[in-house]
């Protein structure tokens, strides 16, 4: 800090504590005069609001006012607060704010403020003519002093006085009038009135009618009691505002509110326009309204017309994000529900995805959140009957996992964290019943939509046509993991039909991602089990179906049905697994080691106390016959190349332009494919069958029944 000069230390030693105590004082009248001003529109606006209650009182008033003397009087009527000096002051010896506000023309300290300033004004010039040194020093230091002006305070008072909320009156007046006590009663022509305004002219007055009306509508059946604007007691009339709400609203948006679309796929919407302002609350009250709709409708045509009006709403929706979250599980809950039929489970899924591609990472991650807590929850159920439905619940969400694949990663990496959590959990820590937690439909679902979404988006032809890896491709490890940890938990023979199914999954990944999974060891370990190598018992339970099953009865263990169906499992997958290499150069030293084991099974078997299934030592026997074919097939070609394993691309081309069904093996596995086709069409031919019978003879006892 600089030296002080002699006339800045003489200023300060005779004039400085003077000139601060004029400066509080000229404050002081300043904020007076602006409290004066405010005070006096306040009593003019309370005098207006309170002349019915006065005209209504005045005979006890004129009786109360006979007791009074005038200070009492007016100090009752404008609520004059006491002398300053018999308010108490704060620990701060600050004036409280409120303290400041209630201070009113009618103080002591006020009387004669005009006067004060006109004062004021006139000191401030002597001060230029006196000491033009510190009236530079006012200028630059302190330029509001100087600029001290009545009219300025005054307008600074009636911005504040705009600000005022609503008084009590005014506030009840706007509640009644957006909830009337008394609904008005719709008609079809005041519908059809709105329809062509709507139609015809786009009118915001009429949206907004159409909108209230379909709240009625949509809270018809509501127990509570609500009272909305508008009555609907015909259901013709509501009907027809249900047809007018959901088709013409999402047009009269479109036309007010146009959604533009970029070459990237965003959408802008001009949500800084008067218009968007205006009819924001249209658009939240008419999605609260299909939101409630969506958790009531039983009928099916009208639910999907219902998700079908959401999907041009959702770019308006996007504004809303929390309301959108919850949206988004409403429909996802009605696209996981088995009981609701295809039509409208696509119909919600198009919505889902739709919602997927205009939004953000946020949005998108809440939509893949919501539907595979949607594949979660709607495979809780499995059986034969509800096995189509949730195929195609696992397919369809696997799809929408692929649009953003940055989010996917790190959304799927978290649930697929928590599985392992929970296998980790149950191997580390067993209980009576921990392996529950695992060994269930919902966990075997959860490991086959994983597989179905690393084979979607992990194929190895669509990543060449991409030119780039997946970014999907690092979940492959850990869900492989998490399913070999799974699959061999309780290696019983109760739980082969989980064994197979999750196998399936673990095929469907390397064959798409050309991805090698050693899977040979756990089949093999099924055919060295106890259910396999002894003699089974006869029995006539009816086969076991493996799709439909992840536990087999225990009526079925140790029976030669049981048996028979679990060697050809055993058959159909190892099959399976080693044709997904047919083609490969390094196929003999792939396939030794299996066919050394199965040998030696066929010759435990051939013993006198070996199994004597002939059905299913015939099947392995044809099928190390088609894997030892397939490996001297291989060898005779390969035996012409003249490049080493260490030449990759060469090695990854060998047998490129080849079929793989014009292998050996693959011709083999092509005819039992064939043949399991026929077999399960039979099945499910005389299983529709049945089921029309069974139906068929129940309507036939009600009718008894009713008889």
């Amino acid at each position: 800090m600089g030296k002080q000069t002699k006339a800045t230390k003489k200023f300060e030693k005779n004039r400085l504590k003077d000139t601060i105590e004029r400066r509080k004082e000229f404050a002081k009248i300043k904020q007076r005069h602006q409290l004066k001003a405010k005070k006096k529109q306040r009593a003019t606006q309370r005098a207006k609001e309170e002349e019915g209650d006065n005209k209504s009182n005045v005979e006890t008033d004129d009786n109360d006012a006979e007791d009074m003397n005038e200070d009492e009087f007016f100090q009752d009527t404008l609520d004059i607060p006491e002398h300053e000096t018999k308010t108490p002051k704060n620990k701060s010896g600050k004036r409280k704010r409120d303290d400041i506000i209630n201070d009113e023309p009618g103080d002591v300290e006020s009387d004669g403020s005009e006067d004060a300033i006109e004062g004021h004004k006139t000191q401030l010039a002597a001060l230029a003519e006196k000491d033009p040194e510190f009236y530079k020093y006012l200028q630059e230091n302190d330029a509001e002093l100087l600029e001290f002006d009545e009219d300025d305070d005054l307008a600074a008072v009636d911005d504040l006085s705009e600000e005022e909320p609503p008084t009590k009156k005014q506030k009840t007046k706007d509640v009644h009038t957006e909830e009337p006590e008394s609904p008005d009663e719709i008609t079809l022509a005041m519908v059809k009135k709105w329809k062509v305004s709507l139609t015809e002219q786009f009118s915001i007055r009429a949206l907004r009618q159409v909108v209230l009306a379909f709240r009625a509508a949509a809270h018809a059946d509501d127990e509570e009691d609500k009272v909305f604007k508008y009555n609907i007691a015909s259901p013709e009339v509501y009907h027809e505002v249900l047809i007018t709400a959901l088709k013409q609203v999402p047009l009269a948006l479109s036309h007010h509110l146009p959604v533009k679309e970029s070459a990237a796929g965003k959408l802008r919407i001009p949500t800084d326009s008067p218009k968007f302002k205006t009819l924001a609350p249209l658009i939240k009250s008419h999605a609260s309204s299909l939101h409630y709709l969506l958790e009531h409708l039983s009928d099916a045509k009208t639910l999907r017309l219902t998700l079908e009006s959401f999907e041009p709403l959702l770019p308006y929706l996007l504004q809303f994000r929390k309301f959108l979250k919850v949206l988004t599980k409403a429909v996802a809950s009605i696209w996981s529900d088995n009981s609701s039929d295809e039509a409208t489970r696509i119909t919600a899924f198009l919505v889902i995805r739709r919602l997927m591609v205009i939004g953000d990472g946020g949005i998108r991650e809440a939509v893949l959140k919501a539907t595979y807590e949607g594949v979660v929850k709607g495979s809780r159920n499995t059986s034969i009957h509800t096995l189509a439905g949730i195929n195609l619940m696992k397919n369809s969400a696997a799809e929408i996992w692929g649009i953003d694949q940055k989010v996917s990663y790190t959304t799927g990496f978290t649930f697929i964290r928590q599985l392992a959590i929970h296998l980790r959990g149950s191997i580390t820590k067993p209980t009576g019943d921990s392996y529950k937690t695992i060994y269930n439909w919902q966990f075997v679902h959860s490991l086959d939509f994983w597989s179905r979404v690393l084979s979607s988006h992990c194929n190895s032809l669509l990543e060449a046509q991409n030119g780039k890896p997946s970014q999907l491709r690092p979940l492959i490890y850990p869900v492989v993991q998490v399913t070999l940890g799974a699959m061999r938990l309780i290696p019983t023979s109760t739980y082969f039909p989980l064994r197979f199914q999750l196998m399936r999954s673990l095929l469907r990944i390397s064959q798409a991602t050309e991805t090698y999974i050693p899977l040979s060891a756990a089949l093999l370990e099924v055919l060295n089990s106890a259910q396999m190598k002894n003699p089974a018992k006869p029995s006539t339970v009816r086969p076991l179906d493996f799709a439909a099953n992840i536990r087999a009865p225990t009526s079925h263990l140790k029976t030669k049905v049981y048996q028979d169906g679990v060697g050809e499992q055993v058959v159909e997958l190892l099959s399976e697994f080693l044709v997904l290499w047919t083609k490969s150069i390094a196929y003999p030293e792939l396939q030794l080691p299996v066919i050394i084991m199965l040998k030696r099974w066929l010759k435990a078997a051939s013993k006198p106390s070996g199994n004597k299934n002939g059905k299913l030592n015939q099947s392995l026997l044809v099928l190390v016959q088609k894997s030892e074919a397939n490996a001297q097939w291989i060898e005779e070609r390969r035996n012409m190349v003249n490049f080493s394993p260490k030449d990759r691309t060469e090695v990854e081309a060998f047998l490129k332009d080849v079929k793989w069904e014009d292998t050996p093996l693959g011709a083999f596995v092509v005819s039992r494919r064939k043949l399991r086709e026929e077999r399960r069409k039979v099945l499910e031919q005389g299983r529709k069958e049945q089921e029309r019978r069974k139906a068929a003879e129940e309507d036939a006892d009600s009718d008894i029944e009713i008889a």
